[in-house]
């Protein structure tokens, strides 16, 4: 089995996004041992599952982090996955946008809010939810055979293959 496609899609997501963190690097808190976004219960496609499996055997023959953050934590709040973390995981932090029945949203880590208000910041230095996540939904369907499956991160330890 081949990762290409999501590997590509993950390098334009971090592009996009490095171009949002970039404009607002002054206010930008995220940096190795952060960790406050990173919460137990976080699921990703199968795809993105089975990637992570291929990629860091290691990682998952051993204990997840404590309950209550994101099981990829080590003991110090660092991700043992980053190079490889998944989509959901890209983004955290930088000022997000999405529209949702007409309407648009927008969202900040808490400790990053110092700074201009969300509302008055334009489109373009927000990172925008929406396109990626079709486009991952797309890369999942392609490779489940049109199943939608999610995996709980927590789930992936110990061998256990809990999908499909």
């Amino acid at each position: 089995m081949t990762f290409d496609a999501l590997e590509a899609l993950y390098r334009e997501v971090d592009a996009a996004s490095a171009s949002v963190a970039a404009h607002h690097a002054a206010r930008l808190q995220c940096q190795r041992g952060c960790h406050d976004c990173c919460v137990d219960g976080l699921t990703v496609f199968a795809l993105e599952a089975e990637h992570l499996v291929a990629r860091h055997p290691a990682v998952f023959a051993s204990e997840p982090g404590p309950a209550g953050g994101c099981a990829l934590l080590d003991t110090e709040g660092a991700c043992r996955v980053y190079a490889d973390r998944p989509y959901v995981c890209r983004t955290q932090g930088l000022p997000l946008r999405w529209e949702d029945d007409g309407a648009e949203y927008r969202d900040i880590c808490p400790l990053n809010e110092p700074g201009p208000e969300l509302v008055e910041l334009p489109t373009a230095q927000c990172f925008t939810l929406g396109p990626f996540e079709g486009r991952l939904a797309e890369l999942q369907r392609q490779h489940g055979d049109g199943r939608m499956d999610r995996v709980p991160l927590r789930d992936l330890f110990r061998g256990s293959k809990p999908w499909p």
